[in-house]
């Protein structure tokens, strides 16, 4: 079935308008990322009035509307590369200013005396470049380093790209070979390409925030909101993902805390106040331990912390450390100024233990023996 170009031009502009519908509709589910999908969306619609522009470009004098009709599309594309510029903070429009400017520019000096050149072969060079930039953007992207679809986003923006350049570059050399009989057909090439992009850029887009909010959720199910830390259901599927990964020779220790005596915060200072202690537990713990412990609230006033690597030296001088911190911390002028002390107990993994739950049992031992043997002290445990 033999489809003309204006058809293409319409099926690729219908599509764009649902595309940016979808986007905008995509916009209530995600009000973090509600600014980064308006531009998306507005980036489609330029996309579409810049095709119905191109469509009835003759309509014009001169070279005006070839020349709006590439600078509606080229718009569309740097609005594109700003959405994902905004991923990872505020983006600037420095750029895609300069870049309009300096086309709208040339549209206005050199296009009145080559058109046709203009038109068809380096109207392309601004989108390769969009396009090239915004496949940059995401590789960088601290934000999408972690999603999937960012592989795809990153195919789909570099291969349109590349597509442009190649059009741009060969296009003078194929019909300068074959004659001006060829333009028809590298334009059909050309929007069927572009149907393909219209289609795949938006769903990657999409995709691309759809699958952040869901690692946002997770993470939120796996963190205990209080502290900040890991919640039990996150303590342990990491930890027992770590404990297993482990080699036989390298060490591996768990720390139980308790906070001594926290029920009387709470009756004496009120839960606001105690609150403000678990806090202020939750971030030295994590400030002394460093940033390869795993630290978790395990319920009430316990926490647990694995640490990879450390023997049983060391893991004693973690749980002082932290002892010692937090005690001084809680009664520090820019603290809550409650005496607060906390009970360790340390554990061990023996070279064949890959079960946490023994480990964080024989730490919680120790951990009695502290308390029973006068609290604000460490116990260490027989290996697990």
């Amino acid at each position: 079935m033999q489809i003309d170009l204006h058809t293409l031009y319409c099926l690729i502009v219908g599509t764009l308008i649902v595309a940016g519908a979808m986007t905008l509709w995509e916009r209530q589910a995600h009000p973090r990322r509600a600014r980064e999908l308006a531009i998306w969306a507005g980036a489609y619609l330029a996309f579409a009035a810049g095709l119905v522009m191109a469509m009835n470009r003759s309509a014009l004098p001169g070279v005006l509307g070839a020349a709006l009709a590439n600078l509606l599309i080229v718009s569309g594309y740097l609005m594109v590369l700003h959405g994902v510029g905004h991923l990872d903070g505020r983006a600037r429009l420095r750029l895609p200013l300069a870049v309009l400017a300096g086309l709208a520019l040339l549209w206005a000096t050199l296009g009145p005396r080559f058109a046709g050149p203009f038109w068809n072969y380096l109207a392309s060079l601004p989108i390769a470049l969009a396009c090239g930039l915004t496949a940059l953007a995401l590789m960088r992207s601290r934000t999408a380093r972690s999603l999937r679809a960012r592989q795809v986003a990153i195919a789909v923006a570099g291969g349109h790209g590349l597509f442009n350049l190649a059009r741009a570059v060969l296009t003078p050399v194929l019909v300068a070979a074959y004659g001006d009989g060829l333009l028809p057909v590298l334009g059909k090439v050309t929007m069927y390409e572009g149907a393909l992009y219209s289609v795949a850029m938006p769903m990657s887009l999409i995709a691309l925030v759809r699958e952040e909010a869901q690692a946002q959720a997770v993470a939120a199910a796996r963190t205990d909101y209080l502290t900040g830390v890991a919640n039990r259901h996150g303590f342990f599927e990491t930890g027992a993902r770590l404990l297993g990964a482990r080699a036989p020779d390298r060490p591996v220790a768990l720390l139980a805390f308790d906070l001594d005596h926290f029920k009387a915060i709470n009756d004496r200072h009120g839960h606001a106040a105690g609150d403000a202690v678990l806090r202020l537990f939750a971030e030295t713990a994590g400030r002394v331990a460093g940033p390869g412990a795993l630290l978790g609230r395990l319920g009430g006033e316990e926490f647990a912390a694995l640490l990879p690597g450390l023997d049983v030296a060391a893991a004693r001088r973690v749980g002082e450390g932290i002892a010692r911190a937090f005690a001084a911390a809680a009664t520090d002028r820019d603290g809550p100024g409650i005496p607060a002390t906390v009970s360790v107990g340390l554990a061990a993994a023996g070279p064949e233990c890959h079960d946490l739950p023994a480990l964080l049992s024989a730490a919680d031992r120790a951990l009695y023996r502290a308390k029973a043997g006068g609290r604000n002290r460490l116990e260490v445990a027989a290996a697990a």
